[in-house]
């Protein structure tokens, strides 16, 4: 990039042209929230249990095809994981199966060809005592065939892998914290999963918005101002990954993924650098992309709504040959609509194409695409705290108020990357996997922002505009070995992998002095830019890391045990071309995990583990300095439980987790030319933070009836070393709220008068935070409702089948609150009310 600050200026110019509580109350507050939060566990097992008879013949069709991933082991303990990944229950007498070992099962089959192959060489047989219950028996037929009872499959359902599609709300595999296909129940770390149909079902447009209901995720830091996905687990800010590998982006080209162009989010809480290298000690999200199909399907669909929304989408898939050898995906939207700030815009265009090669039985080639431009990134409404969580005499700040100029603002963002997963089996130990991609993202920014009011009963308040350009081109390889084998009695699959990531960034910044606006009575038009920047960053950067990792799931009976080491080593290069200076650094570290898990009969599944992080940043403080790597170390217990038989999954996890070189965003006062005080942002970091915590999550898919999910999370975090001089030691950091929780239920009419329609509601609740990095103020915790209906529109007639209409509203009272404070400068309203009208049709 050749623009520096006054070339900016110069485009611009020719744009021109053209009370907090106290801490007895906080115990008090969490021994009722946790003793509510137990009751509602115990409610919603109750409700599963409940439910289990009625919803037997149902499960049996929805698990009549399956992944199974049970490694070598003595017979018992892989008959116990078979009936848990299956949903059968299995009888056997303890005889039969002692001394015995199954040479274990991987792939995807009906639950009697996974069982066959289990007991194959054992000289044990089984059969079917009706749909949902086998026993095993000794000795086997004629020519060792297996002699089985008739079993009924619905062969219209496909098996759960961790990459592809699931039915309902409750997935039970996930890959982002192992890179395996490995079920949930056995991953000894905190995990959700966020499918398809529960977006859908809630209507999500962006990431953020699809993990709202998610366990200690707190996605709303910006409140309305959607152009970036904040994400925070535990207290610390989320990696984001898609497909595997990491998204890297810079302060102001900053990769953004439509939800539409994905098939689930994985969120890994906690850190999980022995995989990865390049993870916040908060966890990761990994974006699935939707992959081809070996069926055809198709949809289309038809949004509107409020603020003129108007956008249209469609998602193609299917065979393109006819041996099903090579396949494709192929699905995109456009969308154009105002936004709750006035004067204020959002446009987006994308397509994600994709295409799998399948060269036989054992290796598969997918390419997957991406491209999105957005002409208009929507609103951005920084605000002060005088006005809007603290009292200013001259009123509050209206949340619709346009803090810009339409002669001046301009943010556009173009994203595209191209990238395969390659993936050959050699036999039945050994398999290597390897995904690659390039990605780029280009920004070009020009808006004006507020700082501080004239005076804090005042209703006029400064403004500063900026202008923006960075290109940020990213090019991440992962090289995977992966051996299923058994030494003796012990099953192990192992990884061994070598990544590397190439990060290269240019970024040109200008920070110019404009007029003040009073937010009663604002004037547009004449925002006085001073052209001649008052602060300048022109800088490129280059960021090369190598990761050497390896590990190791073992299973031994009913324990699972997991071991990960790695070692990553780092060279950065910042040239700053302002001071014209060059600065290198280089820093290599080792990270580690172990986890161990114990599988109960009854589906309980209590785990602990330890785990590292280590994190290199793009980008620079505000005078000029690289990021430092952030270091991270986390200590957790807790139970899953998944029983058999029904569709659900509810987890516990308490944690202990330590932060260094802290990320956070703060600003700066500058005079400018003319004497006035004008505020700048910048990214800053902190020495040390702690937080411990508990989260709770479950979900509930019975039938086609009814789906449940339900989350509540306790946070307590503090800066244990400050930087020099701060006073932000013993303190709080912003945003983090104590509690959290959510719950959504979603009912399905399958019959009667109302069959074909579906009802869903939920609420969302959040304590209150502190507003700054002193703790000086707070902002008021919120609780939102969001509901939705829908309607099978061929129930009114067999012409209509596959179209469906659907109405989905968030904020459904439109209450107005403050999301998030960072200082006495930066606040966010929260989104106000949004309802959406969405006609779809599927064939």
């Amino acid at each position: 990039m050749e623009a520096s600050g006054p070339e900016l200026a110069r485009r611009g110019r020719n744009l021109m042209v053209a009370g907090r509580k106290t801490a007895g109350q906080r115990r008090a507050d969490l021994v009722a929230d946790v003793a509510l939060a137990v009751g509602m566990a115990g409610l919603m097992l109750g409700t599963m249990q409940a439910a289990r008879a009625a919803d037997a013949a149902g499960i049996q069709l929805a698990q009549a095809g399956q992944s199974f991933d049970i490694p070598a082991q003595p017979l018992a303990g892989a008959i116990t994981s078979f009936g848990r990944q299956s949903g059968l229950q299995v009888t056997v007498e303890a005889a039969i199966a002692n001394d015995l070992q199954s040479p274990g099962v991987s792939g995807s089959y009906t639950p009697d060809e996974a069982l066959g192959r289990l007991l194959a060489g054992t000289g044990v047989s089984y059969r079917f005592i009706d749909a949902n219950t086998v026993t095993l028996v000794r000795g086997t037929a004629a020519d060792g065939a297996v002699v089985l009872d008739p079993l009924s499959i619905d062969a219209t359902r496909r098996a759960e892998s961790a990459w592809g599609p699931v039915a309902g709300f409750v997935a039970k595999r996930a890959s982002a914290a192992t890179k395996t296909d490995t079920p949930l129940l056995e991953t000894p770390q905190s995990i959700s999963v966020v499918t398809r149909d529960q977006m859908d079902a809630q209507a999500a447009q962006t990431m953020p918005q699809a993990l709202r209901y998610t366990a200690g995720m707190q996605t709303d830091r910006n409140g309305a101002d959607e152009r970036t996905d904040f994400l925070y687990a535990r207290g610390f800010q989320v990696s984001q990954y898609l497909d595997g590998l990491r998204l890297i982006g810079g302060t102001w080209a900053t990769p953004q993924i439509d939800s539409y162009g994905l098939e689930r989010i994985e969120i890994v809480r906690g850190p999980a650098s022995v995989l990865y290298g390049q993870v916040s000690p908060g966890g990761l999200a990994n974006l699935v992309s939707k992959r081809p199909q070996p069926d055809a399907f198709n949809e289309v669909q038809l949004q509107f709504g409020e603020y003129g929304r108007l956008q249209t989408a469609f998602d193609m898939t299917g065979p393109l040959t006819e041996d099903g050898d090579l396949s494709y995906r192929l699905s995109g939207l456009a969308r154009s609509a105002d936004t709750p700030i006035d004067q204020t815009k959002e446009e987006r265009y994308a397509i994600n194409p994709a295409v799998t090669w399948r060269a036989g039985d054992d290796t598969t080639l997918t390419l997957l695409g991406k491209y999105q431009n957005d002409p208009a990134l929507g609103a951005y409404q920084r605000l002060p705290a005088y006005g809007t969580v603290l009292h200013n005499p001259s009123g509050d700040i209206p949340t619709d108020l346009y803090i810009g100029d339409p002669t001046f603002d301009k943010e556009e963002r173009t994203q595209y990357g191209i990238g395969y997963e390659f993936e050959h089996r050699f036999d039945d130990t050994f398999t290597v996997r390897q995904n690659a991609r390039f990605f780029r993202t280009d920004s070009d920014f020009g808006y004006l922002y507020t700082g501080r009011l004239m005076a804090a009963d005042s209703s006029v308040i400064r403004r500063s505009g900026v202008l923006a350009e960075e290109v940020n081109d990213a090019i991440t390889i992962d090289n995977q070995l992966q051996a299923k084998f058994a030494t003796g009695a012990v099953g192990h699959t192992a990884l061994f992998g070598l990544d590397y990531q190439n990060n290269h960034n240019d970024s040109d910044v200008a920070y110019l002095a404009a007029n003040p606006i009073d937010y009663n009575n604002p004037q547009y038009g004449s925002p006085g830019i001073d052209f001649t920047p008052f602060f300048e960053q022109n800088t490129s950067q280059r960021l090369e890391q190598l990761g050497l990792y390896a590990q190791d799931q073992i299973s031994i009976d009913r324990w699972r045990f997991t071991l990960g080491a790695r070692h990553d080593w780092l060279n950065s290069d910042t040239n700053d071309r302002v001071a014209n200076t060059s600065t290198k650094i280089t820093d290599q570290k080792f990270t580690g995990r172990v986890g161990a898990l114990y599988l109960f009969d009854n589906g309980l599944a209590p785990y602990a583990s330890y785990s590292e992080s280590f994190e290199p940043l793009a980008g620079t403080n505000d005078i000029g300095e690289p990021l430092k790597p952030t270091t991270g170390q986390q200590y957790e217990v807790g139970i899953k439980y998944q029983p058999t038989g029904y569709n659900s999954f509810v987890s516990l996890a308490l944690y202990d987790l330590t932060q260094q070189n802290v990320l956070s965003y703060g600003s700066r006062t500058i005079i400018d030319g003319s004497g006035n005080p004008q505020v700048i942002s910048f990214s800053t970091q902190n020495g040390e933070v702690s937080s411990q915590g508990i989260d709770i999550e479950g979900k509930i898919s019975l039938n086609d009836n009814i789906s449940l999910t339900a989350a509540y999370s306790y946070l307590n975090a503090e800066v244990t070393e400050g930087t020099a001089g701060d006073n932000t030691a013993g303190k709080t950091p912003v945003y983090l709220p104590e509690h959290s929780g959510s719950i959504w239920a979603d009912y399905r009419f399958i019959d009667g008068y109302f069959n074909g329609l579906g009802l869903g509601a939920g609420v969302r609740i959040s304590d209150e935070t502190y507003g700054d990095a002193v703790n000086s103020f707070t902002v008021p915790g919120y609780a939102v409702m969001d509901a939705a209906l829908r309607y099978d529109l061929g129930n009114l007639a067999p012409d209509l089948a596959g179209a469906r209409l659907a109405v989905n509203a968030t904020n459904l009272f439109d209450k107005i609150y403050v999301a998030d404070c960072q200082n006495d400068t930066n606040c966010y309203y929260g989104s106000r009310r949004k309802v959406y009208a969405t006609l779809s049709y599927q064939w």
